[in-house]
């Protein structure tokens, strides 16, 4: 059986989804929408807002992020914002090297690959 491209890139992000909101609300708060939409432009074009709201109320429970509302552009109802905690900024921190460590460890493992395969 094999996986497909979408669904292989599904399950990478699934553990990495955390750490890129994070860093998605690092510089400014933002609400849920805004959000999916900055990692779409980060390049995460599989991500959606029903995607991100169940992880940022874990972020939120775990004391990564804190919320506030403010009224809305168009007149609606107060959107929900969210922005780093000091926690969660450390988290974010943490999260990077952790991301960087795995990825240059994953380089390593596949550089071999390279020379014997053309990719």
């Amino acid at each position: 059986m094999t996986v497909s491209d979408s669904t292989r890139r599904s399950q990478l992000l699934r553990g990495v989804l955390d750490l890129c909101l994070l860093a998605a609300i690092a510089d400014e708060p933002a609400y849920g929408y805004e959000m999916s939409k900055r990692l779409r432009a980060r390049g995460l074009l599989i991500v959606g807002e029903g995607s991100i709201y169940p992880v940022l109320g874990r972020l939120e429970r775990d004391g990564l992020v804190e919320t506030y509302r403010a009224a809305s552009d168009g007149g609606g109802p107060p959107r929900k914002y969210f922005r780093l905690s000091s926690e969660g900024r450390r988290a974010l921190e943490r999260g990077l090297n952790e991301w960087k460590n795995a990825r240059d460890a994953i380089d390593v493992a596949l550089g071999p690959i390279n020379t014997e395969v053309k990719l």
